[in-house]
């Protein structure tokens, strides 16, 4: 007779002990690894993620990508270690907003090499020593070989075109990542070290190449001017508000009106129309040309502001009023009693702009001189927003790299140059632990690996090319993706920020060992649905 083990969980809950939990966790991470994996590198590929549209007769909406955050988090995942690796690269992308494929796969290669090591009957716990040891190896390889010309002016902005270029060139941007590039790190010196990436506003719009996008200084509204009210403005004095202006219709709240006639409410709409006007005159009372709402604002009052011959925007969203505040130096209020306590937004000139076929409000000169916009063009929607991506993940990297000047060589380089200093120590090191720490090189080795894989170049021949190199001292090598084969980064110009390395090596190990360390995974049971009760 055999003996069941006795379950002490509720009904319907589920667990997987030590093999078994350990197993189901490196698959995940593996394949989670594996589907981005093919996005790394200048010339990775892109993924088309679809999502089912509002309702089953819309069309799906359509994402072609290869940005791993984004990837990983339209891809819906139930396996545990698999969702910390999607945890992960959100983090990346919030923290310091490139990287995200490459945390990734690191994290995913180490688990790899994980796997092959418990199965020989290595503890976690050992692993996880020699991977400590590894770690600080890797992590001072890296400080030593970081390069800081953060003090001269022209070699520092040198460094940030490489590091835009370097981003961009495994993005949709790459064919003219030079324009791209040089667009981005303009926008990021106009912040002059401020870092509030707000300030710098992104619009989209349908039409033209990819190459008539550009720069414009100041800021551009995608809204319109109300009806017979001035297009343009100079010495704008402006007040941003979050305010209702529709209650020129009947709208009296939660109670009833009985009147004996329509003459009765003609008279309710008259009040409330006297209101409006009140309303309206508290805010032109503010001394002010230009009245920029967040929500509607409705004909009657529209047309009282034409009358004071004040500009009214209505319905700026939210992000844009926002945003707008920053940049103008105002405060968005919604009650208009006291004019002394607002602080008002000031531009020299508002105007109308036409940008394709669409007119859109621009204002120059503003109060934060750091704010500009940058428009671009594109032939698809889907172009359009992978190219707003791209750009994102550049302008994060540059200004991480404005605070923290630091670089280090792209292309591999950096990764061989750990994996280099990791290997040595592990031949140092007596013990179990030195088998750990050289799975750890192994898995840093797999990021140029993968590099030249999806270049469909030989792979194992260019690692081992440059593991030699490394070996030789020669530091500076990397992989040349344009020639297929490894060259001197330095001349090259491919530049990376020290800060996006450090993040991917230290976050990477984190989430490896976090993973490693699970003997047990547990689901409760699903709760029951009671029935319904008959009344």
């Amino acid at each position: 007779m055999s003996l069941n083990p006795i379950s002490i969980y509720n009904y319907g809950a589920d667990e997987e002990r030590a093999e078994i939990a350990r197993m189901s966790s490196f698959v995940g991470a593996v394949a989670i690894g594996d589907l981005v994996k093919s996005t790394l590198g200048p010339k990775g590929m892109d993924k088309i993620l679809m999502s089912p549209g509002p309702s089953a007769t819309h069309e799906p909406n359509i994402t072609v990508t290869n940005d791993g955050a984004t990837i990983l988090k339209s891809v819906g995942v139930d396996n545990p270690a698999a969702k910390v690796l999607v945890e992960l690269a959100k983090v990346q992308d919030d923290e310091v907003g490139d990287g995200t494929t490459s945390v990734t796969v690191l994290a995913a290669e180490l688990l790899r090499e994980a796997e092959k090591l418990v199965n020989q009957k290595f503890h976690p716990q050992t692993i996880i020593r020699g991977w400590r040891r590894a770690l600080e190896a890797a992590r001072e390889a890296l400080e030593k070989a970081a390069i800081d010309n953060g003090n001269d002016e022209e070699k520092f902005k040198e460094d940030l075109m490489n590091v835009s270029r370097t981003t961009l060139s495994s993005k949709l941007l790459t064919q003219h990542k030079d324009f791209f590039a040089k667009m981005a790190v303009d926008a990021v010196l106009r912040l002059k070290g401020s870092g509030n990436l707000e300030a710098i506003q992104i619009i989209k719009k349908l039409g033209g190449t990819m190459t008539d996008s550009f720069l414009e200084e100041g800021f551009l509204l995608d809204k319109k001017i109300g009806m017979n009210q001035p297009k343009r403005i100079e010495n704008a004095k402006i007040l941003i508000s979050n305010t209702s202006m529709d209650t020129d219709k009947i709208k009296i709240f939660g109670s009833r009106v009985r009147v004996d006639g329509t003459a009765k409410v003609a008279e309710i709409e008259l009040a409330e129309k006297q209101k409006m006007k009140e309303k309206c005159e508290k805010i032109i009372n503010h001394g002010i040309n230009c009245f920029i709402n967040r929500q509607l604002i409705y004909n009657y009052p529209e047309q009282l502001f034409a009358d004071a011959g004040v500009m009214a925007i209505e319905h700026a969203d939210f992000e844009g009023v926002e945003r707008l505040a920053l940049v103008l130096g105002g405060e968005i209020c919604s009650t208009f009693d006291r004019p002394d306590l607002v602080q008002l937004g000031h531009c020299d000139l508002i105007e109308e702009v036409i940008i394709g076929e669409d007119r859109l409000l621009k204002f120059s000169g503003v109060a934060r001189a750091e704010a500009c916009t940058i428009v671009l063009r594109g032939a698809t929607q889907q172009i359009l927003d992978e190219s707003e991506r791209s750009l994102h993940d550049a302008l994060c990297v540059l200004q991480r790299t404005v605070a923290e000047t630091r670089t280090v060589q792209g292309g591999g380089c950096s990764e061989a140059l750990m994996a280099c200093a990791v290997q040595q120590l592990a031949m140092k090191t007596p013990g179990k632990e030195s088998v750990a720490m050289e799975a750890f090189a192994r898995a840093l080795m797999q990021i140029p690996i993968t590099i030249a894989d999806n270049a469909g170049y030989d792979s194992s021949d260019l690692a081992a090319q440059l593991r030699a190199a490394h070996a030789e001292g020669k530091n500076t090598m990397g992989l040349d993706m344009e020639q297929g084969e490894i060259a001197c980064m330095q001349k090259l110009g491919i530049t990376e920020s020290f800060q996006v390395k450090r993040q991917v090596l230290v976050s990477a190990a984190e989430a490896a060992e976090m993973i490693i360390r699970v003997d047990n995974i547990i689901k409760s049971a699903p709760r029951q649905r009671q029935p319904d009760h008959p009344h």
